[in-house]
């Protein structure tokens, strides 16, 4: 498992509990950092999973609305927790990350393989649709400029 893959599981899990625990912010980041010394033998940049923890947590409200018009006959809370922060974790990665650093075909096929190695059997789809929608969406306003 990549660095990289291994970080954003590390993340999933993280949010995961802080979403299913209803925390606050800080909460998240305590999360994150007790996560991050479980896995420190196998595991050595932690920057990147505390980047990604405070990019989802900071821009959280931003996501879930793009989440909500990207799939609108699935409310927020219907969907499951992990399905919603693998959307939460690619969304971010996706709008607001550096596409030099982490392009958006990456961020896109991350979401997915997280969603297929933690969520349900549909869950692979269904991310795959949401990610897919929202990034034709971009690609699309960045031809009409």
């Amino acid at each position: 498992m990549s660095s990289r893959h291994m970080a954003r599981s590390i993340v999933l899990q993280s949010l995961y509990e802080w979403d299913f625990s209803k925390g606050d912010d800080e909460d998240c980041k305590k999360i994150a950092r007790k996560n991050v010394a479980e896995f420190t033998e196998k595991f050595k940049d932690p920057d990147f999973v505390y980047s990604l923890i405070e990019g989802v947590v900071a821009n959280k409200e931003e996501i879930d609305k793009i989440i909500s018009a990207a799939a609108p006959e699935w409310p927020l809370e219907k969907i499951t927790i992990i399905d919603r922060n693998v959307l939460r974790i690619g969304l971010y990665e996706l709008i607001f990350g550096d596409r030099k650093e982490v392009p958006p075909k990456v961020a896109i096929n991350e979401a997915i393989e997280l969603a297929k190695q933690f969520g349900g059997s549909s869950s692979g789809r269904f991310v795959n649709g949401v990610l897919g929608t929202v990034y034709k969406e971009i690609e699309e306003e960045s031809e009409k400029k």
